[in-house]
């Protein structure tokens, strides 16, 4: 069992950066993937960023590519996305979800987080 707390969101202007941070509990978290999602009101949950147990493999949404880093310290059971250039479109609510692989689908993640609301302002 995996339990993921996210946080770092928060409301900052475009063209700002965040990090937001997934802290896990359970100590077999650095055996799993994890993908950060982001849902804004009215629109399906999408994928944003996904990285393997190592932090050797990562993935991006062709929106966030070039402005968003996702990492890890599996020492400190937490995973980050670095989000720079913030725009109004990345404005939602980002989750971390743990699973056995890498993944754009939300379907391949067994554990989620409750989220946090990042709000971009133009």
């Amino acid at each position: 069992q995996v339990q993921l707390v996210e946080s770092g969101g928060g409301l900052v202007q475009a063209g700002g950066s965040l990090r937001l941070s997934c802290a896990a509990s359970g100590h077999t978290f650095s055996s799993y993937a994890v993908g950060w999602f982001r849902q804004a009101p009215g629109k399906e949950r999408e994928f944003v960023s996904a990285v393997n147990w190592s932090g050797s493999i990562a993935h991006y949404s062709e929106s966030v590519k070039g402005r968003f880093t996702i990492s890890r310290d599996n020492a400190k059971n937490t995973v980050y996305l670095q989000m720079n250039s913030l725009k109004p479109l990345d404005t939602a609510v980002y989750y971390c979800a743990a699973g056995y692989m890498v993944s754009v689908s939300t379907t391949d993640y067994d554990y989620w987080g409750r989220g946090t609301q990042v709000t971009v302002s133009s």
